[in-house]
């Protein structure tokens, strides 16, 4: 046995301490989106950032994301290693994968503009095709700035991919001991620096944050703060790494020891295999650049998308952390049976808690949208833009969790192989319905286009699961499904129907006025799909209702 592990927690207990930590993120992540819509509404600062923000973010989620190829690996070999054998190897791996990551960095630094140029092309039109494309001069102007913002701040985020090595290998090493809390609330600190750097800037500026000539420095003052939460969450984790003796800054160069290689076997096909699903990001975002108003239609994105991410990634948790083992355990073919059953209990979670949330945010997306963003730079045509796109991505919410949900079958059954095949297509599928959908639906239809890609795989993976498992009975759950989503359209229904009248009662005005409506719209929408969902009589609604009766009475007991 390994005594590198401190007493261990219940799997409960790790999901309960992911669960709060990620809600905590999740809020702070929530405010600093507010802040930024605040100060720079729809405009270039913020739409040059989503673009310059796509290679270093995707390394940071790559590398330095919780449950990425530079964490698991790391946390599959120290887990079965003694103590005193981890500090060599995590400085082994460090020396390693920072002297590869510093040249990366410096080459982002020096080749921004041709790396930005494949990355957004449609920001490099010349004057002549603006024209062409019938492009106004002031949209040109902007588009222009725009260009000009995202190379600056693509420049000074280039540090964010040794950032992130960095980052994946401390909380690779600080899970291994059973160290949860600080990995997976480290999001938080990114947001934290943003929004001391916006409130600099507000005290600068003042009533001028929003004014079109400083938009260069509110870019830049974005992109500094990002990369001092990058730097941040790296710093946070050095005095846990060193108390426990797990390695500090002391070059190694042990690159053949067998453990080292073990974790560099582990991370490269890894690496590989979790990248490819993040560059459908980029090909969105390829494609945006050729909307007119890029800025614009990037900056309403990236607002309608943590609308809709944020209860996907809370929820996420909560159903995929104590999934996970379950699958594991029932993998072999003795035990498919229950790992069917398992199966239906997950994708029943997913649609019972899911589809009332696409219903009731597609219902209630505008006044949403206006109560968490709209004030100071961000006015009404924003939130009705955003609002629009937060429609699209709501719709595609179950179908991206239960995808997510049958990758873990697969991951149990030990054949990574078929969801990267899959992710593989996808690639090729998401560009060909990006470049049909951009033309006559904008940034809605890209969104669209990924909405399509979910629905595919997740057709694919069930049709698979149904062939190796020998059967999955999905008639039989289409039916229940089918009911949750109608019940979900009756709640959605009932919140527009309360919103509309409430509209005509005491108008559209007023930040206290739409939350209130907001809230008694959801009420009411929610009210009726657990009226509907009560009497369906599913196991998974009955199960869900009694574990919160048994909590409910063992609080009032205590």
């Amino acid at each position: 046995m390994s005594d590198i592990k401190q007493p261990s927690r219940s799997l409960a207990g790790i999901a309960g301490i992911v669960a709060v930590a990620t809600i905590i993120s999740k809020l702070f992540g929530l405010f600093r989106q507010q802040a930024i819509a605040a100060a720079f509404g729809v405009g270039p600062a913020f739409g040059a950032f989503n673009f310059s923000y796509v290679i270093p973010g995707f390394l940071l989620i790559l590398l330095g994301g919780i449950n990425g190829p530079f964490h698991s690996a790391i946390v599959s070999v120290l887990a079965k290693r003694k103590r005193e054998e981890v500090a060599p190897i995590v400085e082994g791996i460090t020396t390693l994968v920072v002297g590869i990551l510093l040249l990366v960095s410096v080459g982002l630094f020096f080749f921004a503009q041709p790396i930005m140029t494949v990355v957004a092309p449609g920001l490099f039109i010349s004057a002549a095709e603006a024209t062409r494309n019938g492009m106004t001069p002031e949209t040109f102007q902007v588009l222009q700035q725009t260009k000009a913002i995202a190379i600056q701040q693509f420049q000074i985020m280039a540090p964010m991919a040794t950032l992130a090595g960095l980052i994946g290998i401390g909380f690779g090493t600080l899970n291994a001991t059973n160290q949860y809390w600080l990995p997976s609330i480290s999001p938080l600190f990114t947001s934290v620096t943003v929004l001391i750097g916006l409130g600099g800037l507000a005290w600068y500026l003042g009533d001028r944050i929003s004014d079109p000539q400083y938009a260069m420095l509110g870019g830049a003052v974005l992109a500094w703060s990002t990369l001092a939460g990058g730097l941040l969450q790296w710093l946070v984790q050095l005095p846990a790494q060193w108390k426990s003796g797990l390695g500090g800054l002391h070059l190694r160069f042990n690159f053949r020891d067998p453990a080292v290689k073990e974790v560099i076997n582990i991370m490269g096909p890894a690496t590989f295999s979790s990248g490819m699903m993040q560059i459908n990001v980029w090909t969105d975002l390829f494609f945006a650049s050729f909307i007119p108003n890029a800025a614009a239609a990037v900056s309403a994105m990236g607002y309608a998308g943590l609308l809709a991410l944020t209860p996907l990634g809370i929820f996420s948790n909560v159903i995929l952390v104590p999934l996970l083992p379950l699958f594991s355990r029932l993998a072999v073919p003795e035990q498919w049976p229950e790992l069917k059953l398992r199966i239906r209990q997950g994708l029943m979670i997913t649609a019972l808690t899911m589809l009332p949330f696409s219903a009731l945010i597609c219902a209630l997306s505008l006044p949403l949208t206006r109560v968490v963003y709209e004030r100071y730079a961000f006015r009404l045509e924003d939130s009705t833009f955003t609002a629009t796109i937060l429609i699209a991505y709501a719709v595609g919410m179950f179908v991206y969790l239960g995808r997510d949900v049958l990758v873990r079958v697969f991951y149990a059954l030990e054949d990574a192989n078929t969801p990267f095949r899959i992710s593989i297509v996808n690639i090729f599928l998401n560009a060909v319905l990006d470049f049909i959908l951009v033309k006559p639906f904008g940034a809605v239809g890209l969104v669209l286009a990924t909405v399509g890609v979910n629905v595919i795989s997740m057709v694919v993976m069930l049709a698979v699961l149904d062939r190796r498992l020998n059967g999955l009975s999905l008639r039989q759950w289409a039916a229940p499904i089918a009911l949750l989503a109608l019940s979900s359209g009756a709640s959605g229904l009932a919140a527009w129907g309360t919103l509309r009248g409430c509209e005509r009662l005491w108008g559209t005005e007023g930040f206290f006025n739409l939350l209130s409506q907001l809230c008694l719209a959801g009420a009411v929408g929610l009210g009726v799909y657990a009226f509907l969902v009560s009497r369906l009589h599913l196991p998974e609604v009955d199960m869900f209702i009694n574990r919160i009766r048994q909590r409910f009475l063992k609080n009032r007991s205590q």
